[in-house]
């Protein structure tokens, strides 16, 4: 294997001089770079990436860990951060935790084990009451609907004010009669807890009434729960002219249901979800959403980590919330 001692003799220069080359540094003569770079392909010489990692303390790896890597809403916002880290030099890696509090805390403690130079969490089993175990030694942001108010910066979305919207977008279309499909979540704050109150505020504002009977719980935020839930409240009888749900992978189980039940989009009922997803442009209706601007949150987690990563001790840590914008499609139209 050939070293950099060889490369430093076959160009009659120290080892200190061709590291200066390999590491980019400005004050090494032109004459002399030349003379490294014409050695090092001769001798084929190759960096050895791991260990000039291992002793600098990097390996410029990001770790990614999400509740479920086969939703929609996670690959896309995956697919962002891992450009925006590609960018910066960084390679990501993406854990599954399943929204369980215990994988979540796993993916914190072996993060230093996997030898990430940062951690991006997704947390949703985790609570308020978990906040000092949060204080690590590494750069970690938070993505989610709990605020931990201290440890770590702490990126979520708008939940309130987008739901909000979303539910005035349909009653400035006509809709009345308004129900909204969520989980069953029971400890708030949540995704469930926060979106409704949204949706509350909008009909209370609009002096809209609130029906209880409009509300419709599902245990899972899935296509297939989007269908039964919708299929419960066709059969239900109870009146209805828009819906608001929770995601768009709801949404779209929603419409399905409704399809089977022989309800039509947009023309008997309105549909809108949350999360901007890209099969919401190619189902029958388009459907309308509420985008978070997944590059927004994208470029912030990754840029916050790296910032950490940078050794920035100024920088406290901060509560942020992303901004959106109602895309209104053929469902609402």
């Amino acid at each position: 294997m050939v070293t950099m001692q060889d490369v430093a003799k076959a160009a009659g220069v120290s080892t200190m001089t061709v590291s200066n080359v390999l590491n980019h540094y400005p004050h090494v003569r032109d004459e002399t770079r030349d003379r490294v770079l014409r050695a090092i392909d001769d001798l084929g010489y190759r960096v050895n990436v791991a260990a000039r990692n291992l002793r600098a303390g990097r390996t410029n790896t990001i770790g990614f860990a999400v509740p479920e890597v086969d939703r929609p809403y996670f690959g896309q916002l995956a697919s962002r951060i891992i450009a925006r880290a590609s960018a910066a030099g960084y390679r990501v890696v993406i854990e599954q935790t399943g929204a369980d509090r215990e994988n979540e805390l796993s993916a914190i403690v072996s993060s230093r084990n996997r030898m990430y130079d940062a951690l991006i969490l997704s947390a949703v089993g985790l609570g308020t009451a978990d906040r000092e175990l949060l204080r690590v030694d590494f750069p970690m942001v938070i993505l989610g609907e709990t605020v931990f108010e201290g440890p770590v910066d702490h990126i979520a979305l708008p939940n309130v004010e987008g739901t909000f919207a979303a539910t005035r977008h349909l009653i400035a279309r006509g809709s009345r009669r308004i129900a909204i499909v969520e989980g069953n979540d029971s400890l708030p704050p949540n995704v469930s807890s926060l979106r409704h109150g949204g949706y509350i505020r909008a009909l209370r504002e609009s002096g809209v009434e609130f029906d209880p009977a409009l509300s419709i719980g599902i245990p899972e935020l899935t296509l297939a729960g989007g269908r039964s839930a919708a299929e419960r409240l066709v059969d239900s009888g109870t009146a209805f002219d828009g819906i608001v749900c929770i995601t768009d992978t709801v949404a779209l189980g929603v419409m399905r249901g409704l399809a089977d039940r022989g309800v039509r989009v947009p023309e008997d009922v309105r549909v809108i979800g949350f999360d901007a997803i890209e099969e919401g442009e190619y189902s029958i209706p388009r459907l309308s959403t509420v985008d978070p601007d997944h590059d927004e949150v994208a470029a912030l987690a990754v840029d916050l980590v790296l910032r950490r990563i940078a050794g920035d001790t100024e920088w406290q840590p901060r509560e942020f919330v992303s901004s959106f914008r109602v895309v209104a499609r053929e469902s609402t139209a």
